[in-house]
């Protein structure tokens, strides 16, 4: 198992517009803010994932936390039993959700988050362990707040073993000993003993600027595969990896002739859907391809172009989930393809539009959007 060391994954860069929490720890291996190598990030997350299984073998619930954690969350799973269980909290509106719990995240500039419970009772009783995700930890406030709701709700929750694993840990020892005492366990990749965030809260940044969209012209196909199922209400891990693969499959077996002579491709996860875009990337590669994986986000970000700052360009972009909310995308660089894989459950052209729009000055002229992972739209005139 590859060893990792505070310099292998971690930045530190200014937020924008958030009193709660002046700067943002920066992954360069997670493949969110940062374009990085598929494969190299997937082997990040497996390594806390296998760490995770030896030691807790019995595992049948993960629960990952949106939006940076969902990809590392199921990744983890996936290093577990076949049956094990991936659910991920969400900010999203998903309409076929019975049963809510909510919950605040301090810090964040998404206050809410929200965990569904339609079949947590059933879950909870079949697991030995119940693994929280995360990509870091800070205090531990959040995940505690949260576990003190589930146990009101669940009172087995007390006899299971609960663990807190993340990428990167810079819980204090007082406050590990809370969690401790709150029958919370700390796993980590990389332990954090020095807090440097005085480097950037000292660097002037600005915040990502907007793109003025033109319209484009759209096909459709459809892939020979089913669509992915979504593990905001819950999926069998196992089955999770053979849709994500499934579609990847079907998508280079369809698609692959029009990728030919494309030295470099960027495959782009949409906010809380990164994992689908890593299988792809991921088998991309395979195929012999040159590919980087990042995401949209949430998060607004400052823009510096200091010696070492992680964030040296970016653009603010119509989600593609909601017309009237921020999105962002960061460190874009010329490619001779771009794929956006989303789990939305409808296109959002004026979205697509402005994405394109900032792809738009490095000459990218193949774009897809796989939407879903069994619908493919093809941008016909991209314009650039």
């Amino acid at each position: 198992m590859p060893n990792y060391s505070p310099k292998d994954i971690l930045r530190i860069a200014k937020r924008v517009n958030n009193a709660k929490r002046a700067y943002l720890l920066v992954n360069p291996l997670q493949a969110k803010h940062i374009p990085v190598s598929p494969s190299e990030s997937l082997r990040m997350m497996n390594s806390l994932g296998s760490m995770l299984a030896e030691k807790y073998p019995g595992t049948k619930l993960v629960i990952g936390f949106a939006e940076t954690a969902t990809a590392i969350g199921a990744a983890v799973a996936n290093r577990l039993a076949g049956d094990c269980v991936y659910l991920h909290t969400t900010r999203e509106a998903v309409p076929e959700v019975e049963r809510w719990i909510l919950f605040s995240e301090e810090h964040s500039h998404a206050v809410e988050q929200k965990l569904c419970a339609d079949k947590l009772d059933a879950w909870i009783d079949n697991t030995e362990h119940v693994i929280f995700v995360d990509d870091e930890i800070s205090t531990g406030k959040t995940l505690m707040n949260m576990i003190r709701q589930l146990k009101e709700r669940y009172p087995q929750l007390s006899d299971k073993g609960l663990v807190a694993a993340s990428l990167l840990n810079r819980v204090s020892w007082e406050n590990e000993q809370k969690l401790s005492d709150a029958g919370i366990h700390c796993e980590w990749l990389v332990k954090l003993t020095e807090d440097n965030a005085a480097d950037a809260a000292a660097l002037r940044a600005e915040e990502a600027s907007p793109v003025k969209a033109v319209e484009y012209l759209y096909s459709r196909q459809t892939l020979d595969c089913g669509s992915l199922p979504d593990p905001r209400k819950g999926v069998s891990i196992k089955f999770y990896l053979e849709c994500c693969e499934r579609s990847a499959r079907s998508f280079t077996e369809t698609l692959g002739t029009a990728l030919d002579g494309a030295g470099n491709i960027v495959v782009l996860g949409t906010e809380e859907c990164m994992y689908p875009a890593l299988i792809l990337g991921r088998g991309l590669e395979a195929n012999g391809f040159s590919v980087r994986c990042h995401a949209t986000t949430r998060s607004p970000i400052g823009i510096c172009g200091a010696p070492g700052y992680p964030i040296v360009s970016g653009n603010r972009l119509q989600s593609f989930y909601e017309e009237r909310r921020d999105t962002y995308i960061y460190n874009i660089s010329r490619c001779d393809a771009l794929i956006v894989v989303s789990d939305v459950p409808f296109l959002r052209p004026g979205a697509l539009n402005e994405l394109i729009a900032a792809w738009a000055p490095f000459g990218c002229r193949r774009i897809f959007f796989l939407q879903g992972g069994n619908y493919v739209w093809h941008i016909q005139e991209p314009g650039c």
